[in-house]
């Protein structure tokens, strides 16, 4: 069965040049670690959702999310308590929500289990799927970049503590592999809707994630274009009410708009010099980014 594995921020940097970078830097360091915390918690609401719209079946499915739950619950607790621990708040994190462009980006048939419960649990399945892989990628990425950095104690123990969280998110992937395998063998047509399914979110996925970490010159253009790619994995009649409902906002995003001036108001802050000679250059040199790129390969396992 196909692996969609997550892809490179731009076809250029992967997570670990990423996490290399914000490691050395303590404020963008503590504002990582507090999205983790942030994405923790929000999780645990989202699969209680999806747990009520299940409303009990199957019931394998809603005790396994169950667990889940409280996995979620436990690595918020860790992540609170770290961040509390070293001096940092705990507020909502500034800047593109990764878990509410990935809720934007979403079709009508992950959120309505009333029009095919099958179709449902492999969407469900399939979207969890693919945010567990993203976070291992960059669990595992931050750890190898703490393992190099200046083993202080606050560097120790920040470690530590993802550390305890990536097992138990390997094993999220695991469960939702297996699941999927479940329901892909029994029978072709099913076995073509999970494909189908993490083809799709695979695409949403990459689209939200770099969202949240592209705010350069251009990056309004290239939201529309990975708008249409998540359109060209659907069925053609549902494409253009799709694209037409999320067109707008993904054109004026003003969560784009107050996170340029957030970040450039903290850079100006911090170095008045750097601000002109890097951030200003690199922004205007989003534009180049704008090309159409080749469509993803998906690597088999």
């Amino acid at each position: 069965m196909t692996v969609a594995y997550p892809r490179k921020l731009r076809n250029a940097m992967g997570a670990r040049e990423i996490l290399d970078q914000v490691v050395r830097d303590r404020e963008i360091h503590l504002i990582t670690l507090n999205r983790y915390r942030y994405s923790e918690q929000r999780s645990c609401k989202d699969l209680t959702d999806s747990i009520e719209q299940l409303d009990g079946n199957p019931p394998e499915l809603v005790r396994d999310l169950s667990r889940h739950i409280s996995d979620e619950a436990r690595h918020a607790m860790w992540l609170t308590d770290l961040l509390i621990d070293i001096g940092h708040p705990v507020g909502t994190p500034p800047g593109v929500s990764y878990i509410d462009e990935f809720e934007r980006l979403l079709d009508s048939e992950q959120k309505d289990p009333a029009k095919d419960r099958e179709d449902f649990v492999i969407s469900l399945l399939a979207a969890i799927n693919v945010t567990e892989k993203r976070g291992c990628e960059y669990f595992s990425a931050h750890i190898h970049a703490l393992k190099k950095a200046p083993q202080t104690e606050e560097n120790i123990k920040i470690r530590e503590t993802i550390e305890k969280i990536f097992p138990e998110e390997a094993g999220h992937v695991r469960w939702g592999n297996r699941w999927l395998a479940q329901l892909a063998a029994k029978s072709p047509e099913n076995r073509e809707k999970v494909e189908r399914a993490k083809r799709k979110y695979s695409t949403i996925e990459q689209a939200a994630f770099e969202s949240g970490m592209d705010i350069m010159l251009g990056a309004e253009l290239r939201r529309v274009t990975r708008l249409v790619d998540i359109a060209n994995t659907m069925p053609v009649w549902e494409r253009p009410q799709y694209l037409m409902e999320r067109l707008p906002a993904t054109l004026l995003a003003p969560d784009l708009q107050m996170t340029r001036v957030d970040v450039a108001q903290r850079a100006w802050n911090r170095d008045p010099q750097a601000f002109m000679e890097k951030l200003v250059p690199m922004f205007l040199n989003g534009m180049n980014g704008i090309q159409k790129k080749p469509a993803a390969k998906q690597p088999s396992a």
